[in-house]
């Protein structure tokens, strides 16, 4: 009971920030509920000073919450909505987000990026932003600094992606279609592949969310890999914690995920669904927001941003040459 009550004064204000957030979304749709949290968490923790009574349930929303927002992320995807994009797309989608992790991985470590904070930063770019960021750390526990830094790097550069990937499209003279595969294949969040594909069409935005929807489906196998790899390197260790190898919320996802695709859930509960899944991430989001200290972020240097940088262009030539490829 003492625990419960102690998680509450930060799960209510998580609460908090999730419901203005929504609620700035249904005034202005183009901003995404999980994009507006962030901000609004970055926003109130350089402006305010929490009192410490908040950091046990912040803890708790940017954790177990997340994992229940990712969970029920998994209803949202309908595997017969990714097989009609193909072979050659599928394959694109996989290359993207391998060779994306692997490139980014490469590059952080030529740029002398620390191995824990390149990791998030190659994830949160190559599959879907904050919440791969926060999935990947929930295997491999980085420091507080790193998740924070990755997620103002993938809400900086997906953001600037918004009006980068149509106007690119204008200049390439791509058609509707290859622009919105590559749109989903490339920009970071799923929010923001909705506003660059929204910009780019009707016929485009359609095909760049299940686009990106298939890359977001990729997380679980991801995490997969990671804990196994964690897995390893801890079992050298004498008496070290093992990693689980695969996450119960992973497994969680892929459920949903199947549950989704044999339409089990009634219709008309889906769209209640979303609004939950969407509260809990947008709680969690702010959570995340909530550690991002502007202070701290100035303090770590231009080598992770250049690595943000740099994997985002790589990620968008890769996506681009799949695209084309199988086009």
């Amino acid at each position: 009971m003492k625990r419960s009550s102690s998680l509450l004064p930060g799960l209510l204000l998580c609460a908090a920030g999730a419901a203005a957030a929504v609620l700035v979304n249904r005034a202005v749709p183009t901003l995404s509920a999980l994009l507006v949290a962030i901000l609004l968490g970055v926003a109130v923790t350089n402006l305010v000073s929490l009192p410490t009574i908040f950091a046990p349930g912040v803890a708790c929303s940017a954790k177990r919450v997340l994992r229940i927002g990712i969970v029920l992320l998994g209803l949202q995807l309908v595997l017969g909505d990714v097989l009609r994009l193909g072979a050659g797309m599928i394959a694109v989608v996989v290359a993207v987000v391998a060779g994306g992790i692997l490139g980014s991985l490469a590059l952080g470590r030529l740029l002398g990026v620390r191995a824990s904070q390149r990791l998030l930063i190659a994830s949160g770019f190559s599959i879907c932003g904050a919440a791969a960021v926060a999935g990947v750390n929930s295997v491999v526990e980085a420091e507080e600094d790193d998740v924070a830094t990755a997620i103002a790097l993938v809400v900086l550069y997906g953001t600037l992606m918004i009006p980068t990937v149509p106007l690119l499209v204008h200049l390439f003279g791509l058609a509707e279609l290859p622009a919105g595969l590559w749109a989903g294949a490339s920009i970071h969040e799923v929010a923001q592949v909705v506003a660059a594909g929204a910009a780019l069409g009707p016929a485009s935005l359609k095909v760049a969310v299940v686009v990106k929807l298939a890359r977001v489906l990729m997380l679980a196998p991801v995490v997969v890999v990671i804990g196994w790899r964690m897995r390893r390197h801890h079992s050298v260790e004498a008496g070290g914690h093992r990693p689980p190898l695969v996450p119960l919320f992973v497994l969680g996802f892929v459920l949903m995920v199947a549950v989704a695709s044999l339409h089990l859930v009634p219709a008309a509960w889906l769209p209640v669904v979303k609004t939950v899944q969407t509260g809990l991430l947008a709680a969690a989001m702010f959570a995340l927001g909530l550690g991002v200290k502007v202070r701290q972020l100035l303090g770590v240097g231009p080598r992770p941003f250049l690595l943000g940088l740099l994997s985002t262009v790589w990620v968008a030539g890769l996506a681009l040459s799949g695209v084309l490829l199988v086009s």
